[in-house]
C-alpha cells in the first residue's frame, strides 16, 4: 500500500481471479463498525466517491474498489467479462483478501447491481445498503441514453472543453450545475494520456456487452432486492432519474419493510450523493449501523 499524497487514504491493488490487477482506495476508519464498500458506476472510478469519503473517513473505513477497465484497474483481455456477475467474482475476490465479513454497501448504479447480486449470493456479508438510483426494475428509456454514449472516445485539448463536453451530456441531469461543477466533474470522469489530451477514464470496450440486451442486470433482479429484507436499506432516487421509475422506487420501499426512499429534487440519474437530502439519508442510515 502506498500513502495518498494528501494521506486521506491508501492505494493499494489486487487480483481477479482471472488475473487483472486491480485498483481500490482503502481510506481509515474505526475498527469497531463494518467498513463502507464503494461500488461506482458503469463508466465511473474511485473519484467518485471522494466527496462522500472525505465527509466520512475517520468514523467509518472505506473501501473503494475501482471495477476492471477503469482508472488504475487493468483492461480485460475479453471484452465479454465487463459484466455485473464477473464484477462481483472480482469484488468478493477483494473482500475476501481483505478479510472483511461484513460491509456496508453503498452502490451507484451498476454498483447498486452489484449490491443487490452481493446479497443475493452472500447476504451475511451485508450489514446494511445504500441504491443510489437503482433498482431490480430498470426503465429502457435512460439504458438508451447510456447506450448512445458509452464507449464513444474523444478528447479535448483542455478541461475547460471536456467540462463543455460533459455539461452537453448531462445538462439535463444536473440543470442547475454551474461551469465549476462541469469542471469538477470533467476531472473525475477524465484522464490526460500520453499525448496530453484529455480523454474518458475506462476501457472502451466497457460497452461492447452493455449493448447486447439482457446484459444490463443479469437474472432476476426482485428476488436479489429481496435479500436485503430485514436489513437496514436506503434508496436514493433522482427526481428527474431516466433509470429508476418513481413507482420502482415505490415498490422498493413497500417491498421491503426497513428500506428508506429519499428522492433528490432536481437531479436525475445519478444523484451525487453530496446534496442535503442525500447526506442525510446517509446519516440515517449509518445510525442505524451504528445504533445496532
Amino acid at each position: 500500500m502506498a500513502l495518498s499524497d494528501k494521506q486521506r487514504f491508501t492505494d493499494a491493488y489486487w487480483w481477479s481471479n482471472d488475473g487483472l490487477r486491480l485498483h481500490y482506495r482503502d481510506y481509515a476508519g474505526r475498527a469497531d463498525r463494518p467498513a463502507i464498500l464503494c461500488l461506482h458506476g458503469l463508466t465511473r472510478n474511485v473519484r467518485d466517491w471522494e466527496d462522500v469519503a472525505d465527509r466520512l473517513a475517520g468514523e467509518w473505513r472505506l473501501i473503494v474498489p475501482e471495477m476492471r477497465g477503469r482508472g488504475e484497474s487493468g483492461y480485460a483481455r475479453d471484452p465479454m467479462t465487463y459484466v455485473p456477475l464477473v464484477y462481483l467474482q472480482d469484488v468478493e475476490a477483494l473482500l475476501n483478501q481483505l478479510e472483511l465479513p461484513q460491509v456496508v454497501a453503498f452502490g451507484t448504479s451498476l454498483g447498486g447491481i452489484l449490491t443487490m447480486l452481493l446479497a443475493a449470493t452472500d447476504r451475511d456479508r451485508i450489514a446494511a445498503a445504500l441504491l443510489n438510483d437503482v433498482g431490480p426494475e430498470l426503465d429502457p428509456v435512460g439504458l438508451g441514453r447510456i447506450r448512445g454514449y458509452v464507449g464513444r472516445q474523444v478528447s479535448h485539448p483542455t478541461w475547460m472543453h471536456a467540462a463543455r463536453a460533459v455539461a452537453e451530456n448531462n445538462g439535463d441531469v444536473y440543470p442547475g450545475y454551474e461551469v465549476q461543477d462541469w469542471l469538477h466533474m470533467a476531472k473525475r470522469v477524465h484522464r490526460l494520456n500520453s499525448a496530453g489530451r484529455i480523454i474518458l477514464d475506462y476501457d472502451m470496450k466497457i460497452a461492447e456487452p452493455f449493448r447486447v440486451p439482457g446484459n444490463e442486470a443479469g437474472p432476476d433482479m426482485w428476488r436479489a432486492y429481496e435479500a436485503l429484507a430485514g436489513k437496514p436499506v436506503s434508496i436514493v432516487r433522482g427526481e428527474l432519474s431516466d433509470i429508476l421509475p418513481a413507482q420502482v422506487g415505490a415498490a422498493m420501499a413497500e417491498r421491503i419493510g426497513t428500506a428508506e426512499l429519499t428522492t433528490i429534487a432536481g437531479v436525475g440519474h445519478a444523484p451525487t450523493l453530496t446534496e442535503p437530502a442525500s447526506m442525510a439519508a446517509i446519516d440515517r442510515l449509518l445510525a442505524r449501523v451504528a445504533g445496532a
